[in-house]
């Protein structure tokens, strides 16, 4: 139907509605489980949003939700994102053990390398044989972490003799797996539940990245600090970055498209290196206070290295075609590092 308008200003404020709906701002709640201090927000998902709100011309803004503000746990984080409690959120696979079992190969002991290259990995292998574990999400960016380090409350661990019977905070699925197979007792927790177990003494020691001990204190729970020092992490967690999938199909195409510019292997790559100074910063605080960083012997590491292949063959036989899958991850992981 053809509307006729007298004078021409009568048409002019018609259009105002669908005029004011295209430009009309959208606003993107992010959540996830750390403090505002820590590294994830400040140097990763504070100038990610800025540079989506840049690149929309201020149309699409984030709504930051930290430290597990909207309510729950930060194993629920995944699951309100699928719901819509949240449109983006920042999360760790390893916290819903058996959601991401392809994709977990990435958390293997002794498996990722320099975590640019790893993490554009494990960007490729998602996208190409674990497609399904991101089912009603729109991935954004998938990363590995910086190598895990033991951190002991009082007694510094130099063998497997020393380990063994200790009870450590395990970060993941494997995580377990490997601390079981170094003879200690994995407890699995959520970083945000570390400092109180250290405390008070319910656990003896933590695997975490140093990334993680300022904003935990661990630095100040803890004494003793063992690193890999090995071309290969010792362990390594997984992080995914995703966004509910029907509000990104709400999206109107300009909108999309900057999400898409901000999304992909090079995005990966990207947050991955932002942890980097922060696991710098963290190792030299620590080594300031008094505290001992120390390596163990080659002899000794290497022992480390052979008690931790049971994880890895078991997670072969317990995958579905797991051989090819691994060695997919492996050859993705050598070819990036290359």
């Amino acid at each position: 139907m053809q509307i006729h308008c007298r004078p021409l200003i009568a048409c002019a404020l018609l259009a105002l509605p669908a005029a004011a709906s295209a430009a009309e701002e959208v606003v993107l709640k992010v959540a996830h489980s750390l403090p505002p201090t820590s590294a994830a927000h400040t140097r990763f998902i504070v100038p990610w949003c800025d540079k989506i709100a840049a690149e929309s011309g201020n149309r699409m803004k984030c709504q930051i939700y930290t430290a597990m503000s909207l309510g729950g746990t930060p194993p629920q984080l995944l699951q309100q994102a699928r719901d819509g409690v949240s449109d983006i959120t920042w999360t760790l696979p390893g916290w819903t053990p058996g959601r991401f079992p392809i994709s977990e190969v990435f958390e293997l002991p002794y498996f990722t390398a320099d975590r640019a290259a790893s993490s554009r990995a494990l960007w490729d292998f998602a996208q190409a044989d674990a497609a399904s574990e991101f089912a009603g999400f729109k991935p954004i960016a998938t990363w590995v972490t910086g190598p895990y380090v033991f951190h002991f409350r009082d007694k510094q661990v130099k063998s497997l003799e020393d380990i063994k019977g200790m009870k450590i905070r395990a970060p993941s699925r494997l995580g377990n797996k490997q601390l079981a197979a170094l003879g200690a007792i994995p407890v699995g927790m959520p970083v945000p539940q570390m400092p109180e177990s250290l405390s008070k003494g319910v656990i003896e020691g933590a695997l975490v990245p140093w990334e993680v001990v300022p904003p935990t204190k661990t630095q100040e729970l803890t004494r003793f600090h063992l690193e890999a020092d090995t071309d290969r992490a010792l362990l390594a967690s997984t992080m995914v970055f995703v966004m509910n999938k029907k509000k990104y199909d709400s999206l109107p195409p300009e909108l999309k498209k900057v999400i898409d510019d901000n999304s992909g292997r090079e995005t990966s790559a990207w947050v991955s290196e932002q942890f980097a100074p922060a696991d710098v910063a963290a190792r030299e605080m620590t080594a300031a206070r008094g505290n001992t960083v120390y390596a163990l012997t080659p002899d000794e590491a290497r022992r480390w290295q052979q008690a931790s292949q049971v994880v890895t063959a078991e997670w072969i036989k317990e995958v579905k075609d797991g051989q090819r899958l691994y060695d997919a991850a492996k050859a993705l992981v050598k070819k990036y590092s290359d």
